[in-house]
């Protein structure tokens, strides 16, 4: 990993150091976690669900998806 220093006004501090005891975790924990949650959420190339829809991609490629959910869901209508 790679050391970074950044400056925070104290509210934010005092705030981060409260969440991160509230969820059992070290501020700088918290803040790697806040940072890959806002990279994955605003920036699609690096989404961990982009990278599971690449690797997933082509598993179906010789069923139709929608005629296969459909005949799972044939009995559903007579289910009470």
């Amino acid at each position: 990993m790679i050391r970074t220093i950044i400056s925070l006004s104290a509210e934010d501090k005092i705030w981060l150091e409260r969440r991160a005891r509230e969820q059992g975790l070290t501020m700088t924990e918290l803040v790697r976690r806040s940072i890959a949650l806002y990279r994955d959420t605003t920036d699609p190339e690096c989404s961990e669900v982009v990278a599971l829809l690449q690797q997933t991609q082509g598993l179906w490629k010789d069923v139709d998806g929608l005629t296969y959910q459909e005949e799972l869901r044939v009995d559903w209508g007579s289910r009470s």
